[in-house]
């Protein structure tokens, strides 16, 4: 159980009383729009956010769409995202957070010196409190245990490691074909590199975007110049080649490298908070709109890719993507000051891969019920819709045609679901707020 901190002179604090101090546990854009947002809210109090990484808050996007031609850092504060030294009273960074207490009234987090490799600093732990912790810690990269020589890409560091190792004729393998794998497998290939993707499931972006959707960029890897080899999974990665189990058509290979790359997701870093918070099954931290965690203390809120937010509007929504991060503090610090919440903007996912612009509004139905529409010419620009019963719009993932974007952001706002005209819908010159019954 949670040991009680409150310090016998501190005065104990009701449940709609804003705080008087809040800890930030993370410094990327979550951390960093959770802060701007307290003080543009109105919040007065200290505010203390602790980061793990030695630098100041920096994009994260960049690092895999732009590999070769963006070497250093794009610093948020630069963007107009907020400057930490500005908003906050204290800022301590190259701290790793240790341990959470927490309890209805007070927070504390035991920090310890950070650094790559974990462990390698020395300096004495230091504990922070505050009326309430807002956790976003993020996420890390997913990397089986046993595939020591393969590389993952989430951080600055990670970045130019791989783009030191880059060079052009470089034989590298992508190990998943999602998000981030597509992404550098496109731009090592136009750095002159050898490329060879390797997905387990049968489509790229099965996960994110559902078998139909993901078939029709598969295209785009052999266009690219890169060899993408879906339906196989990796039993291996060795210094100098990835091993390929058996499928249903052919048998067990070696595929040769000179780099890996594991793109197999991320996971929220989330460990140090088992027993303090209650975690899903994934790790994330669950929540509601407003950041609360769901069964835990009042005192800790979380937010961005290390939280999993439920609301009546979207159901369940995974953290993971740089919008949430954006626009969900927002929410989170109404709900700590006692403001009215901002609506909870529609999911929203961008990518640049291998030529092309894609971007997913909303969340794809997991269940078999989904209707799945296309809209334009696959060899052009398209736009695939994925409707529930009744025709009514769960989704949409455009491909080079940002026409529909922003449509479907309004379509879908505050968790409408409107009946489309699939004729009408899937005629790429109807526009589509014409297509709705």
């Amino acid at each position: 159980m949670p040991v009680p901190i409150v310090p016998e002179s501190a005065p104990t604090r009701g449940r709609d009383v804003p705080p008087r101090s809040v800890l930030v546990v993370g410094a990327g854009l979550a951390g960093l729009r959770t802060a701007a947002e307290l003080r543009a809210q109105g919040f007065t109090g200290r505010l203390t956010v602790v980061g793990a990484e030695d630098r100041a808050p920096y994009d994260r996007p960049p690092l895999s769409k732009e590999l070769f031609t963006r070497t250093e850092p794009l610093w948020l504060a630069e963007e107009g995202y907020g400057d930490l030294g500005e908003l906050a009273d204290r800022v301590l960074l190259g701290r790793r957070a240790r341990r959470l207490e927490a309890d209805g009234t007070r927070a504390r987090v035991t920090l310890a010196p950070a650094g790559p490799p974990a462990g390698t600093r020395t300096g004495a732990e230091e504990t922070v409190e505050a009326d309430v912790v807002v956790l976003a810690v993020g996420a890390a990269a997913a990397r089986p245990s046993s595939w020591d020589h393969a590389l993952t890409l989430h951080g600055a560091d990670d970045a130019a490691r791989l783009r030191g190792l880059l060079v052009p004729g470089a034989r590298l393998v992508v190990v998943g074909a999602g998000w981030i794998g597509a992404e550098v497998a496109g731009q090592a290939a136009l750095h002159g590199c050898e490329v060879t993707v390797v997905e387990a499931a049968p489509t790229p972006l099965h996960r994110q975007v559902g078998a139909a959707a993901g078939a029709l960029t598969a295209p785009w890897y052999a266009a690219a110049g890169v060899d993408l080899r879906c339906g196989r999974a990796v039993t291996a990665v060795r210094p100098d080649a990835v091993v390929l189990a058996a499928s249903a058509r052919e048998p067990a290979e070696e595929v040769a490298a000179d780099v890996v790359l594991a793109a197999t997701g991320v996971r929220p870093a989330t460990a140090w908070l088992a027993g303090a918070v209650p975690l899903t099954g994934q790790g994330a931290v669950p929540v509601d709109a407003a950041g609360r965690v769901r069964g835990g203390p009042p005192s800790v809120r979380a937010v961005g890719d290390c939280a999993e937010m439920t609301t009546p509007t979207f159901g369940t929504v995974p953290g993971g993507h740089w919008d949430a991060a954006l626009s969900h503090p927002a929410a989170l610090a109404a709900g700590l000051l006692g403001r009215p919440a901002p609506p909870t903007p529609v999911p929203y996912v961008f990518s640049t891969q291998l030529g092309h612009d894609l971007t997913l509004v909303g969340q794809p139905p997991a269940d078999d019920d989904v209707e799945v529409v296309l809209r334009g010419d696959v060899t052009a620009g398209f736009t695939v819709l994925y409707l529930r019963p009744g025709h009514r719009l769960a989704a949409g993932l455009t491909a080079d045609r940002p026409r529909d974007v922003a449509a479907l952001r309004r379509l879908l706002a505050a968790g409408s679901d409107p009946a489309l005209d699939v004729g009408r819908a899937s005629d790429p010159e109807v526009p589509l707020r014409r297509a709705v019954r």
